[in-house]
């Protein structure tokens, strides 16, 4: 009796302390998870806004022939949505790496900012362009990116993975995996700038 009684009070004394799930301790906290669903939602609602009721004229307008359209825009964060949460998955699974933690130099705002940023200029990957995603129309990417979408913030409301200490390496530097999530939904956010960039022009179709 004695030895179950102290049992509990060494059971309490742990989940007062917070000593108890330590193994859950880098998993994104209610606050993260929230902060990170709410920019997906925030970031999805502006995408698919900047893309509603355009004629094919406008769609396809490009205000210079180097330059995307709307409707390559569109393309580029929908196989982006896909790709970058493939990198994901793919960290997730593998042996967790906390030890690369100390070559992050951004924090999560900054993360943010840098990706919502226009001036911050980056030259996508072959994968990542519009020529190479394999939807047929714009309401194939359209549908593809909700789909996706919803997926992802379904996964970040209740996860309680160690998305903390998997760390990937980017081009521009190394990310955890939560800042990674929110690397995708800013970057879509990214090309939502862009396509009211396009729809701003002078010459965009009436």
């Amino acid at each position: 009796m004695l030895k179950r009684t102290l049992g509990r009070v060494l059971l309490s004394l742990l989940v007062i302390t917070g000593l108890a799930g330590i193994e859950n301790d880098t998993a994104p906290s209610k606050q993260e998870r929230k902060a990170a669903v709410n920019l997906m939602k925030d970031t999805k609602s502006e995408v698919l806004k900047a893309v509603k009721g355009l004629s094919d004229a406008q769609l396809n307008f490009k205000a210079s022939p180097e330059k995307w359209s709307v409707k390559e825009c569109m393309y580029h964060i929908a196989i982006s949505e896909k790709n970058l949460w493939g990198m994901l998955e793919g960290a997730m699974k593998s042996p967790a790496n906390p030890e690369k933690r100390s070559e992050i130099k951004m924090t999560d705002d900054q993360l943010i900012k840098m990706m919502e940023d226009r001036s911050f200029k980056v030259k996508t990957v072959e994968p990542f362009e519009p020529k190479n995603t394999p939807y047929q129309s714009l309401d194939d990417a359209i549908n593809a990116f909700k789909t996706l979408r919803a997926e992802h913030i379904k996964y970040m409301k209740s996860t309680t993975e160690d998305m903390r200490n998997h760390v990937v390496q980017m081009p521009f530097g190394w990310l955890d995996c939560y800042q990674l999530c929110l690397m995708m939904a800013s970057h879509s956010n990214r090309h939502m700038q862009q396509m009211n960039e396009v729809k701003a022009d002078a010459n965009f179709p009436k």
